[in-house]
């Protein structure tokens, strides 16, 4: 989404801007609202599905008021899903929104997934034997705060790209990926007899807007695939009007509104009800910045006061969850900030699937003038703080990279996409080393070439950093050798998640570097991308036993012991410094002790009973045990630190 502080100011507009468009509800229609009859489990009889009529929305021809909130599956551990599609319910909400990320589905060209976590169909078969509608967002480009807004970076392999365009390159892509994906979700659509009562056309384009036919052929791309339930698309208030289509439903995002937002809804599609597509109080995390927090008291006026005026609406996150991996993405609005591995998102569910007092307000709101019915809460969830692991194993990556055996040769730097990895698909994620030889000291200089922080080396010794604020090292040679081996060692900390920069968003090194105004040539090339199938390998039987403090970049290995079941818990990673965790060959995501994070969540169910395999890459320097604690520790946000100041 988007970062903002405090509350907008954007909802305190609505009374003003309403009168035009919708009447205010009175006060027995604010009480009682009664929609118990219009769920997926008794709405037996399906011939007209969501439209809009007048000022309100209708289902099955009755007034229908959308209640929804987002849960993204990929952020959530499968056997978590139906536990909080319950808490959805539960909590008074009658839709789900969720989006599908194209990166995740399609990770290679042409190889889908739609299995485990991506099974995105059990997901959404779930949610229909929960009682809760659903509104899919297909994208292709969806945003989320992911790496590249969830496009795929194999996309930009092409170097004549242009996304999210009617650009051949792009729309043959997209074809293939809607010829596997739509079949699949045509058959969950309201008429058919699932739950999709609506389908979103791409995500705030009116900010993007490169190519004006764009969304139309989006929209064809979905129609000729058989998507026939309610169509919409979703801008904020400034971008409200390039980013509709003639025919489809414009919804807003809480951006940017005011009172001309309301204007430009009327004229462009008269008298209709408003959908808040994305409702927020809070934003996601960055490394680096203060961990931001809403403010539920103001959360619940603003929503008091658009169902007084007669709104739908979708709470962005109800339950943000983990970028598990490395999927998060990253933002430019005030320089180059990558997401954090949490997304807790101050949501009304934490990240581990605990209730907030947040969730128990609305809760109460929503019960007090809906008719609702009678479900069982689904229980707290509780974490638990496993006993410390302090016999740790260690393997420098130097040690390790003999047994990579496949690296890649090459007289200029290759960026991650142009890499002939992954079936000839690049790399996505994580890590890439480059090595060359260098006969004499110098300037090294990037000249913007690094994407997006390198660490140097020189004979496997530290030298220092390059990134996107500093791209200059001195080095000095050591006379006694002939020649050195230079390293650099570059991490993708997340490509843009929106705005049309994306397509520059290539990662490693992007260009030549010098070394006093000479291109170095040629490199050995390592990819070090840290999925899962990476860390799932054999690696060398050669570990070491930590003792002390260990200089990396090194791999670590240790043992936690869990009992029967396992529960969620949450590694501390105090006394470490930056990298990268799995469990039992799962990436957990990015740790870094900058903050604001300071804790990783472990899903109970990606644990067995007994012995648990733990693979920490650390790039700076390890510590010497691992804690873990049953409390999410997210870092300190701006009223805590105003606190401490004054």
């Amino acid at each position: 989404m988007w970062a903002f502080l405090g509350r907008p100011e954007c909802i305190l507009c609505l009374t003003s801007a309403l009168c035009a468009m919708m009447a205010p509800l009175s006060n027995s229609q604010l009480l009682r609202l009664n929609q118990t009859h219009l769920t997926p489990l008794l709405l037996i009889t399906r011939k007209v599905g969501l439209q809009v009529k007048d000022s309100q929305f209708t289902l099955e021809g009755f007034p229908f008021r959308i209640i929804s909130g987002t849960i993204d599956y990929f952020r959530i551990p499968r056997s978590s899903w139906r536990l909080s599609l319950r808490k959805l319910q539960a909590g008074g909400f009658n839709t789900l929104t969720t989006h599908v990320p194209w990166n995740l589905h399609e990770p290679a060209v042409g190889q889908f997934r739609f299995t485990e976590n991506t099974d995105l169909i059990a997901f959404i078969t779930m949610a229909s034997e929960t009682g809760l509608w659903v509104i899919l967002c297909p994208g292709p480009y969806i945003g989320s705060d992911l790496d590249l807004g969830g496009l795929p970076s194999w996309l930009l392999m092409d170097p004549k790209m242009k996304l999210r365009t009617t650009y051949k390159g792009f729309t043959k892509a997209m074809n293939r990926y809607f010829d596997n994906l739509i079949p699949k979700i045509a058959k969950f659509q309201y008429k058919k007899g699932g739950p999709i009562i609506a389908v979103q056309v791409e995500n705030e384009y009116g900010s993007y807007y490169m190519d004006k036919k764009y969304m139309a052929y989006v929209k064809t791309a979905l129609v000729s695939r058989g998507i026939d339930e309610l169509l919409m698309t979703a801008d904020d208030g400034a971008s409200l009007r390039k980013g509709h289509l003639e025919n489809v439903l414009a919804t807003v995002h809480m951006k940017n509104i005011k009172k001309e937002t309301y204007e430009d809804l009327k004229s462009i599609q008269g008298r209709s009800p408003i959908l808040m597509t994305v409702y927020t109080a809070n934003s996601f995390d960055t490394w680096g910045s203060l961990h931001q927090t809403g403010d539920a008291h103001m959360l619940m006026k603003d929503v008091r006061e658009m169902f007084y005026l007669g709104f739908s609406f979708n709470f962005y996150m109800f339950q943000g969850g983990t970028n598990f991996g490395l999927i998060g993405g990253a933002q430019s609005s005030e320089g180059y900030k990558p997401v954090v591995t949490s997304y807790d998102y101050n949501a009304l569910v934490s990240e581990g699937g605990e209730y907030t007092p947040g969730y128990q307000e609305f809760q109460r709101f929503f019960h007090s003038f809906t008719d609702t019915n009678l479900t069982v809460q689904p229980k707290a969830t509780r974490m638990f703080a496993y006993q410390p692991v302090t016999l740790l194993h260690f393997m420098t990556l130097w040690e390790f990279l003999p047994y990579l055996v496949k690296t890649t040769k090459s007289s200029k730097p290759l960026s991650m996409e142009q890499l002939r990895v992954n079936e000839g698909s690049g790399q996505s994620f994580g890590y890439i080393l480059y090595e060359t030889v260098i006969f004499n000291g110098g300037l090294l200089t990037s000249r913007g070439h690094i994407r997006d922080r390198g660490q140097v080396f020189l004979d496997n010794m530290y030298i220092g950093l390059l990134d996107q604020s500093n791209s200059e090292l001195l080095l000095y040679k050591d006379l006694s050798k002939k020649s050195q081996i230079l390293r650099i060692l570059v991490e993708n900390q997340g490509r843009l998640t929106s705005g049309q920069d994306i397509n520059k968003e290539r990662k490693g090194l992007t260009g030549d570097i010098y070394l006093d105004k000479s291109p170095l040539r040629p490199f050995k090339i390592y990819s070090l991308e840290m999925k899962n199938i990476f860390i799932q390998r054999e690696f060398p039987k050669f570990w070491q036993t930590v003792t002390s403090q260990v200089q990396g970049p090194a791999f670590f290995l240790s043992y936690l012991k869990a009992g029967d079941p396992p529960q969620d818990t949450f590694m501390k990673i105090q006394g470490w410094g930056k990298g990268v965790i799995s469990i039992n060959g799962r990436s957990l995501g990015r740790y870094w002790n900058i903050g604001p994070q300071e804790t990783i969540f472990v899903p109970g169910s990606w644990l067995q009973p007994g012995v648990n395999k733990i693979i920490m890459f650390e790039e700076l320097r390890g510590g010497v045990k691992i804690l873990f604690t049953n409390k999410a520790q997210l870092g300190m946000h701006l009223g805590t630190s105003l606190a401490l100041v004054q």
